[in-house]
């Protein structure tokens, strides 16, 4: 009972891996006693349906000509069918699967499957699609040669009619045993496809099931029309009328189950794909679709997994370039595919930087002014990229932003003082941690583009206006400002809300000029 209750439970989950091939977590012994069964069963009962046919076509539908004894010859054929079927039906499934025993070690370990046996899980409907076609081809000679003994077209007629629907049953077993080992070829596929096709292709497929489903039923009707013409059948209007219409609906129904099989056995594997692009489209990059078929679609799955193994490395790369670097200049830069040219725009460079740095630095453990510096800059970033700017570089306790490249900012003037009032009211509040800032903003005309060499690069703005916003930011130390801005960023305000007040006569470091500078009146209100 407890056997009956274990291969129960192996059929409940290999019909759901026989729906969604690779899909589901079917163990490898459970896939080979599942499998096993109902792929010994399918071939045992197709090849029984297709001797059946033969009988019931041969007594009751083909329009055999008149014999000395017709029943004695139907029944020498029905029992000579039934012991033909009894011993050939064991020798098809036994010749045509006992390569299929090699693979149960691979499926039980679990293990990736080598090259010869993929080979044998790809190749098994073949293998078993020429075994019965051999033993029925055998059966359409031995049931002609039993009756050549009655007039010569009867001998005939019973050939073609086992041959005919041996083709057809061999034909529908390798549809249908292709379709039962998806499941297996997906887990032998699971590392890698071959680079040639395995079995026939797509449009072998698609001809043996036009073969199948039109060319053997016509090819019947044409055998009976010759022989009739030929005066060799001599049967009657009605006899013959039977058989067409017989075999037409014979041919109407196999070609329907045929088409449906070879239409299902390309769509499925493409439905596959369509299905992972649909969860790309939704945002997943580390989507892998199983591979189950050895023709070009199985070329299709594996090259669709392999681009998605080259898309999910392109993700990783953005990711960590957007860890590395600014996001926007990270964005630019795989836009620009890398050959950023040197270009001279106008931006506002913010400048800023921890105040008494050194002696925090003296006073505390490395590891609390790593944190402390991380927690303020987990505030500053934020509301950088909030106005549009981007981090140029972090320069030990200070940064470099830019507004107005690599991406056009019109009003980049007012973004960046909007962000330097931001920054102020965060770093007084404390969200920012105990540590003070200032902030030197300057506008002019720098050239923004990739800097470095051998093949090491990074994208910077370079320039005058650079150098000057970083030591505005050191004049507010004299000042006492936390913010400070130069004339030409005054100059390029748009927004008259916010009230400058200037600071004259401020000398900066490296100019021998003083110069005159703006402090937001929110920065003094402050204060």
């Amino acid at each position: 009972m407890r056997l009956f209750r274990g291969l129960a439970a192996d059929m409940r989950e290999w019909f759901i891996e026989f729906i969604r091939p690779g899909e589901s977590g079917l163990s490898g012994q459970s896939l080979w006693r599942a499998g096993r069964l109902v792929g010994t069963t399918v071939i045992v009962l197709t090849n029984l349906i297709g001797a059946v046919a033969v009988v019931l076509i041969a007594l009751f539908v083909v329009p055999l000509p008149p014999t000395a004894d017709l029943a004695h010859t139907q029944l020498v054929n029905t029992l000579a069918a039934t012991g033909y079927v009894v011993l050939a039906v064991p020798v098809g499934v036994v010749v045509g699967t006992w390569k299929l025993f090699r693979l149960r070690d691979w499926l039980v370990e679990e293990r990736p499957a080598t090259p010869r046996e993929q080979r044998l899980v790809l190749r098994a409907p073949l293998r078993l699609f020429v075994v019965q076609v051999i033993l029925w081809l055998g059966a359409a000679g031995f049931f002609g040669a039993l009756n050549a003994a009655e007039p010569w077209p009867t001998g005939s007629e019973v050939a073609i009619i086992v041959g005919l629907t041996g083709m057809i049953t061999a034909a529908c077993a390798y549809l249908l045993t292709e379709r039962l080992l998806r499941s297996a070829a997906a887990r032998a596929l699971a590392q890698g496809a071959p680079d040639r096709l395995a079995v026939p292709g797509v449009t072998t497929r698609a001809v043996l099931a036009w073969a199948l489903g039109t060319g053997l039923p016509v090819a019947s009707l044409v055998a009976i029309g010759s022989l009739e013409l030929t005066g060799s059948l001599r049967a009657s209007p009605s006899k013959l009328a039977v058989a067409i219409v017989v075999i037409g609906c014979a041919g109407i129904a196999v070609g329907l189950l045929a088409v449906s099989m070879a239409a299902k056995a390309t769509g499925d594997p493409v439905n596959s794909v369509r299905r992972g692009m649909a969860r790309v489209a939704d945002g997943e990059f580390n989507v892998q679709i199983p591979v189950y078929d050895g023709t070009q679609i199985g070329q299709l799955q594996v090259g669709f997994n392999s681009m998605m193994v080259g898309l999910a490395e392109r993700e990783r790369i953005r990711d960590a370039l957007g860890t590395y670097v600014d996001p926007v200049v990270a964005e630019y830069i795989l836009a620009a595919d890398s050959s950023l040219a040197g270009e001279e725009v106008e931006v506002t460079i913010m400048f800023v930087d921890v105040r008494d740095f050194t002696g925090f630095a003296e006073r505390a453990p490395a590891p609390v002014v790593v944190a402390s510096l991380n927690r303020l800059f987990e505030q500053i970033v934020p509301i950088i990229h909030a106005h549009a700017g981007h981090v140029d570089k972090f320069i030990g306790d200070g940064l470099l932003a830019v507004f107005g490249a690599p991406r056009r900012q019109p009003g980049h003037a007012d973004e960046a003082l909007a962000a330097a009032l931001e920054i102020e009211l965060a770093v007084r509040s404390g969200l920012a941690g105990q540590l003070r800032v200032g902030i030197g903003l300057n506008s002019g005309t720098v050239v923004a583009g990739n800097v470095g060499g051998a093949g090491r690069f990074e994208f910077t703005v370079i320039g005058d206006a650079v150098n000057i916003a970083a030591r505005i930011e050191a004049a507010t130390r004299q000042t006492g400002d936390t913010i400070l801005l130069a004339q030409r960023t005054k100059e390029l305000l748009r927004t008259a809300q916010i009230r400058l007040v200037e600071r004259a006569d401020v000398a900066l470091k490296g100019k021998a000029d003083t110069v005159v500078l703006y402090a937001p009146l929110a920065d003094i209100a402050a204060a």
